[in-house]
């Protein structure tokens, strides 16, 4: 082990070129604050908005109110080939090029360890119609949805909108593969389709439209694998958004800008249904390969419980829901993220 002084040599990686590059840079400065120095040699290091490898230093004294830091272009540059002189990586990024499996495919080619999910869990948890066919094979109840292919969109589209309008109204317009509710557009009326397919298709050209659950209700438990490998949930939560708030659902805004989100945790709901959640998350966990940590969302609405996505690298601020949720359930800020590096050192490189 590659060690100074003692301790741990540790790169902690954030920024990115997703949309969730600021998400990202906040969990960074969170995480890094709660990681203790005397056990852990720590090296910041960011990934600019188009893709640079730089020396950070996860510090921005003058962050405007309503706005997100980024990573700086003119920091030194730093070597991506040179994560092998580390212990461990903990990649704190958000979405494409980051929670996808393609930076867990390079740590892996470079015998790295490091925090999170492995390549295949992390591209499926990714790509929300891959996790539904996971999450459907597990048994797992969903919610009915189509995949719009960028061809389909472009040739077929009758035939698309016909299978869309078989959902009925409303539904919600997704990217495929992005998180943080980014390009996200609840349609109301068949008339806002087309506007919120471009919306999504300027995230990524593969969507997902999603039937609306009536009368539902957010809930979401976190899962974190012990030493042994075993996972294990946590208690549940609700995410509500504040009833003079002008959206109309939890969107990106709501969640990191304007303030008008809430954490209620525990959720106010029956023993029989949260025990259900938790199994459920555990099961989620273990049907796409999860390795370390993961949030499961689910809907709770009058058509029953369904599982609506995994998250293999959530928001990691202390206020954010994973980090609240072991909060209360007796796991504090620190040692959530000391847990998390103890099992990226402790694990096998390679084929596990």
């Amino acid at each position: 082990m590659n060690t100074s002084l003692g301790r741990s040599r540790l790169a902690v990686v954030f920024g990115g070129r997703s949309s969730e590059h600021g998400v990202s840079c906040l969990t960074a400065r969170e995480v890094i604050a709660a990681i203790d120095p005397e056990r852990y040699d720590i090296r910041p290091v960011g990934i600019t908005r188009d893709g640079q490898w730089v020396e950070e230093t996860a510090e921005w004294p003058e962050i405007a109110a309503g706005q997100l830091p980024e990573v700086r272009a003119d920091r030194p540059a730093f070597r991506w080939e040179d994560l092998s002189e580390f212990d461990a990586v903990f990649p704190l990024l958000h979405g494409p090029w980051g929670e996808d499996g393609t930076i867990q495919g390079l740590f892996e080619m470079a015998n790295v360890r490091y925090v999170g999910a492995g390549v295949l869990s992390s591209a499926v948890s990714m790509d929300k119609p891959f996790t539904k066919t996971v999450f459907s094979a597990a048994g797992l109840p969903q919610i009915p949805y189509v995949t719009v292919l960028p061809w389909q969109w472009s040739r077929e589209r009758d035939r698309v909108e016909a299978r869309i309008r078989a959902l009925g109204l409303p539904v919600f317009v997704k990217p495929a593969r992005a998180g943080s509710s980014s390009g996200v557009t609840m349609v109301d009326t068949w008339d806002g389709l087309d506007a919120a397919m471009r919306a999504a298709r300027s995230f990524d050209p593969k969507v997902i439209v999603e039937a609306a659950a009536q009368g539902k209700r957010e809930l979401e438990c976190a899962v974190m694998q012990q030493p042994d490998g075993t996972p294990v949930a946590s208690v549940v939560g609700e995410i509500t958004v504040a009833a003079d708030s002008r959206h109309e659902f939890y969107d990106f805004e709501a969640k990191y800008l304007d303030g008008t989100s809430l954490n209620v945790v525990p959720a106010d709901i029956s023993e029989t249904l949260r025990e259900r959640i938790r199994t459920y998350a555990v099961k989620a966990f273990e049907a796409v390969g999860c390795e370390g940590l993961a949030r499961v969302d689910f809907f709770w609405s009058d058509e029953g419980l369904v599982v609506n996505e995994i998250n293999t690298m959530p928001g990691f601020t202390p206020y954010s829901m994973f980090p609240v949720l072991w909060e209360a359930s007796g796991v504090s800020y620190p040692e959530l993220v000391d847990r998390l590096i103890q099992l990226a050192l402790h694990r096998d490189t390679g084929l596990r």
